[in-house]
């Protein structure tokens, strides 16, 4: 499929759905139908399959959640490149499981160097003394709203940095906050059970969730 081929895919499933505002498209590429039911790509001879799942629903103001640390790393790209956004995501889900039986809404993953790296589903951030951080983006994939939060506060003149930084810094930050194409920037009330800041989405959280909205709003 081209760029114009794809783009009329997903306006026609939107318009099959019915979906005419607030749609959130998903868009998932697999090597299509086999000939055997192995690995090897020489056995998917019919080309791609590509899957468009329409979700309909609006984002509203998220509520502040809860991250527990969880042991499953973000790992080495000779084993699974962390960068890539694929469908093999075992660690990332055993994570999403680890997180929930520790009472958490989403598990803090770190790199192989022991540095805070980013959730089981989304890109992490933090605020200390006014300044963004979040990590140096070598072991997590580098997502769209991750790299528009960055461009934004380097905009506006918000002190943003990617950087390794460990759980202690996580623990004395003002604010926190996910971000994810569909709910934007999702602020962290706590980590580990340590509350973070007021427990509730922090100024510059806001601030960047403002300019994020205008920034939509000008693009749509």
């Amino acid at each position: 499929m081209t760029r114009d081929d794809l783009f009329f895919a997903i306006t026609e499933t939107q318009k099959a759905n019915q979906m005419t505002t607030d749609a959130h498209a998903r868009l998932m590429v697999i090597r299509g139908v086999k000939t055997r039911p192995f690995q090897h790509p020489s056995l998917s001879q019919q080309g791609p399959t590509v899957a468009i799942i329409m979700e309909h629903s609006r984002p509203l103001i998220p509520r502040p959640i809860r991250l527990a640390t969880v042991p499953h790393i973000r790992g080495l790209p000779m084993t699974q490149d962390p960068k890539l956004n694929s469908h093999s995501k075992l660690n990332c889900i055993l994570a999403c499981i680890a997180a929930e039986k520790a009472g958490a809404d989403e598990g803090l993953m770190l790199d192989v160097h022991g540095f805070v790296n980013t959730t089981d589903a989304c890109n992490f951030f933090m605020v200390r003394k006014g300044a963004v951080w979040t990590s140096t983006g070598d072991y997590c994939m580098k997502g769209i709203t991750r790299q528009k939060v960055i461009d934004i506060c380097r905009a506006d003149g918000i002190p943003v940095f990617e950087r390794n930084y460990s759980l202690v810094d996580t623990y004395g930050a003002e604010e926190a906050f996910l971000t994810g194409t569909f709910g934007a920037q999702t602020p962290v009330g706590e980590i580990d059970g340590r509350q973070i800041g007021t427990g509730e989405m922090g100024p510059v959280t806001r601030r960047i969730r403002d300019l994020y909205m205008q920034l939509v709003g000008k693009e749509v």
